[in-house]
């Protein structure tokens, strides 16, 4: 197969037809020069405007790593290898962050991956241990810098790019221009590309308006805007954790159905409640500004500010949530009289009236399923597909988002089928084994 074709077929396995401005010129530039300074809002397609080139860089004939790919969080991490298995390249990837097994991790890497993704901090534990070979690294991208800066990796990011002596390609990309590039990247005179403010086009299909609350406590105000939005997902932004989880909690106690995210949370936790909002079971996510980019979660119609972040950048961020790619979407911003007016904010925006006789949402229409294995049983979504429709008599429409982690896996059910699904596969097995089956637990609760 030609070249030609193979990038053909990586479109389409993306389910897109053509790459965007942004994408091209990402691509044309990261190809033709070593320097590149790419500059684009969250929700433009940057993971693959440096993929795409990524793909075609790499050698097919050489052993051990040619990529890096450094991410100030594991979410970020976790999405770019989706996206990279997606394409369908036939290129390892591997990936390496902090809560993750390292014995796992230093077994997928002794048959070094074409592309590693890593956290800071765990790529410098892997070359530490020296189970990262760094003699064969080509290129270097540094995702989301902006965000990497702003959590403090400057020592861990300099100790990794001091071992990258054979790298001849670096890639900056950031969604804000507002950064200085530290000398110890080596980046001196990239090309840049920005695009933050090409996309008014966009940014013209967001619709912002605010809600007055009259109680300081604007927890009823959420619940009714809430009831207000046609049982559409959204997210609502809070500026603390211990908000986030009795906003969350309060309105599950109210019958809405929410989950909650913030940093303060383990990571098998976190990833559960992102599983569950990605597959449409649980339809509100509560969360800090650590949801605001980097994370693979659909294109929503509402994204609620519960409080106001403190800077301009990070109300963009949160926005950059809906109203992605040509699509429409609305910001919510509840004001209570008595707060502090923030600079960056006009508030001659319009107002949105609540119905306060407006019913709760309607109950979702798919639950999730845990099960206890995963791609370190040999397990995979076809598997999972096959068992859940002969065994469990599903038909197509029954199944929907399927997601497959090392040594657990989720799978959304429609809610109406689930408890009969549950009695036909009990006693049954999945390629020879016995796995556990249920329901999965929210993140509130504490059993499985």
């Amino acid at each position: 197969m030609n070249y030609h074709s193979k990038s053909t077929n990586i479109l389409l396995n993306l389910g897109i037809e053509e790459l965007n401005e942004m994408q091209l010129a990402a691509n044309e530039t990261i190809l033709n020069t070593n320097e590149t300074l790419l500059l684009s809002p969250t929700g433009s397609g940057k993971t693959l405007a440096f993929l795409y080139p990524l793909y075609q860089l790499i050698d097919p004939d050489a052993n051990g790593i040619q990529a890096l790919i450094l991410v100030p969080s594991r979410e970020l991490g976790l999405q770019i290898e989706q996206v990279w298995k997606k394409m369908g390249t036939n290129y390892k990837v591997n990936i390496c962050y902090g809560g993750h097994s390292i014995d796992t991790e230093i077994k997928n890497l002794s048959s070094p991956p074409s592309v590693l993704i890593g956290t800071p901090g765990r790529i410098m534990d892997h070359l530490e241990r020296e189970s990262i070979d760094p003699k064969t690294i080509k290129t270097l991208i540094l995702d989301e810098f902006d965000k990497s800066l702003q959590l403090g990796f400057h020592e861990q990011m300099s100790f990794i790019i001091a071992r990258l002596q054979n790298v001849d390609k670096r890639v900056l990309v950031s969604a804000t221009n507002a950064i200085e590039i530290p000398k110890y990247t080596k980046i001196s005179k990239p090309t840049t590309l920005n695009f933050i403010y090409q996309t008014e086009e966009n940014f013209s299909l967001l619709e912002v308006k605010k809600v007055i609350s009259e109680e300081k406590d604007k927890l009823n105000t959420l619940f009714h805007l809430i009831c207000n939005l046609n049982s559409e997902a959204g997210i609502i932004f809070c500026n603390h954790r211990d908000a986030v989880e009795r906003i969350s909690n309060t309105l599950n106690e109210r019958g809405i159905v929410a989950t909650y995210y913030h940093g303060g949370m383990d990571q098998d936790e976190r990833e559960r409640g992102l599983i569950q909002f990605r597959n449409g079971s649980v339809p509100y996510l509560i969360t800090t500004d650590l949801a605001a980019r980097g994370l693979d979660i659909p294109d929503i119609k509402h994204v609620i500010h519960y409080h106001l972040p403190f800077k301009e950048e990070e109300f963009r961020h949160r926005n950059g949530r809906t109203a992605r790619m040509k699509s429409e979407g609305t910001a919510y911003l509840i004001i209570h009289e008595d707060e502090k007016k923030m600079d960056y904010i006009d508030y001659g925006m319009p107002v949105f009236k609540l119905d306060k006789s407006a019913s709760t949402p309607k109950q979702p229409l798919f639950e999730t399923l845990y099960i206890s294995g995963g791609k370190k049983n040999k397990l995979n979504k076809i598997d999972i597909v096959g068992f859940l429709s002969q065994k469990g008599n599903l038909e197509k429409g029954d199944l929907g988002l399927i997601e497959v982690k090392d040594f657990i896996s989720f799978a959304a059910v429609k809610r109406s089928k689930i408890q009969q699904l549950l009695k036909d596969i009990k006693d049954q097995k999945m390629k020879g084994k016995k796995y556990k089956i249920a329901i999965a637990r929210s993140v509130q609760s504490k059993e499985e």
